[in-house]
């Protein structure tokens, strides 16, 4: 079967494209936004080839895909018609309303899926730079670094505007004015009266008063995350709203105008400085747990993040990550994550190694290689979830080794996908330290796997 046959049946089991009010993706998932979920044929979706795993999330329905997804997601797309999201049968009934959890998630993986490359690869740049600086391999101060810093930070700094784009895809509003909105936001005269006030300049002004009555705060919105997302939320609402009562004869001009105004205004005055505090509170709860001790704290991170990959609200925290990066110049959850995606990988090998059919160590040893390389769903989906002895094995190791890392202050210094290539982005003080923590989530997964599933057979 073909990936253009197994996505139409996709189409047909998930209930038509009628039943398709929006779709995307993210590394590894499909995910759907469906009118009656009732209509989903989960156990024939699962016997389709190339599909991974299905399931009922968050009033998301998820298909697991892996590495190829973003090949089915365009096939996808071009069978529905050119667009992430097909026309709506003004007959189907409407699905109950979301609690705020599931709105979080289908936001959070919506908006981040898409731009992941782009952060991934800048991410990876950054980390080797900052290995390379720590080893005096080349100097902080060189020209080079200017260079290679300039091409890793880029997507960092100007993140709003990447966000905005995609955030306006999912929230189904005006792209160009999602990025008008972001480039208010990131005006260099906001910035520069941000960064004065920073150093303690005299002439630093802490908001610029509009009609010498409405404040706008002055905040460095470069590299931020959730004052975006929720301002280009925002802008939605005001765009649908304005339209619905400019006369057609206006619209072409002052809908756009209108709409700019206003949700340029409400960013700057109230949205973004809500999530600039917002933002900060989220990473200073991550951080209480590090104030308690580092080590606890990575028990916790340790112990949830495969739970939380299984149920698709790992990307909850990605946001804390990239504010950490904006605020500290570091981030101690993702290699975490690292912890925790060699612990799977550790745990599926020791199921590949007690397999006793081809067919069962083929597939598993396909899945411990993807985990390796920081794509876990095939492994969980496809091995773990069977052996629930093996998935606690790992959930053990993947705290245990969190919990040794994070005692011994190990951190990166940009974004970077969780996988055993990221090691090089560890180069400093920290690596022997990261390469001990991977040592023990791989062995430790490994052996205790090994026990505990060998009693039982596979």
């Amino acid at each position: 079967m073909g990936t253009q046959e197994a996505i139409t049946h996709i189409i047909r089991l998930v209930g038509g494209k009628s039943n398709i009010n929006n779709v995307w993706h993210c590394m590894t998932r499909l995910r759907f936004d469906l009118i009656d979920d009732n209509k989903v044929e989960q156990s024939e979706i699962k016997k389709i080839p190339g599909v991974l795993g299905a399931q009922l999330q968050s009033d998301q329905f998820q298909i697991i895909i892996g590495p190829k997804v973003n090949t089915w997601f365009e096939q996808l797309q071009t069978l529905l018609g050119g667009g992430a999201a097909a026309e709506q049968d003004a007959a189907a009934p409407a699905k109950g309303r979301k609690s705020l959890v599931s709105l979080f998630m289908d936001t959070v993986s919506g908006v981040f899926g898409p731009i992941v490359p782009a952060i991934a690869g800048a991410g990876m740049i950054k980390g080797l730079l900052a290995g390379l600086v720590a080893l005096n391999v080349v100097s902080a101060k060189s020209d080079t670094v200017v260079v290679i810093d300039l091409i890793a930070s880029g997507v960092f700094y100007f993140l709003p505007f990447f966000l905005a784009v995609s955030a306006a895809k999912i929230f189904k509003t005006n792209e160009y004015l999602a990025a008008a909105v972001a480039a208010c936001l990131m005006y260099p005269s906001l910035i520069e009266a941000a960064k004065n006030l920073a150093a303690g300049s005299p002439d630093a002004v802490s908001a610029f008063w509009l009609l010498n009555a409405i404040p706008v705060s002055v905040f460095n919105y470069a590299s931020s995350v959730i004052p975006v997302i929720f301002s280009i939320l925002a802008l939605s609402y005001i765009h649908r709203w304005v339209d619905s009562f400019m006369p057609d004869v206006l619209k072409t001009v002052f809908t756009p105008t209108l709409t700019l105004f206003l949700a340029a205004l409400a960013a700057l005055v109230v949205i973004g400085p809500v999530g600039i505090y917002l933002g900060k509170g989220l990473a200073l709860f991550i951080e209480g747990l590090f104030s308690i001790s580092a080590s606890f704290a990575g028990l916790v991170v340790g112990a949830i993040r495969p739970v939380a990959i299984l149920t698709g609200m790992h990307h909850a925290m990605t946001p804390i990550a990239l504010q950490n990066f904006s605020d500290r110049g570091y981030d101690m959850l993702m290699p975490m994550m690292f912890m925790a995606n060699m612990a799977i990988a550790g745990s599926t090998f020791a199921i590949w190694r007690l397999s006793t059919t081809r067919e069962d160590k083929t597939i598993t040893l396909s899945a411990g290689v993807s985990a390796l390389l920081g794509i876990t769903e095939p492994a969980l989906f496809g091995v773990l979830t069977r052996y629930k002895k093996a998935f606690i094995a790992a959930t053990v190791a993947s705290s245990l080794a969190s919990a040794f890392i994070a005692f011994f202050g190990v951190r990166l210094y940009g974004y970077i996908l969780s996988s055993i290539f990221s090691l090089p982005a560890y180069i400093g003080p920290y690596l022997i330290f990261a390469l001990l923590g991977v040592a023990i989530a791989l062995v430790l997964s490994f052996v205790l796997t090994t026990l505990l599933v060998r009693k039982e057979g596979v």
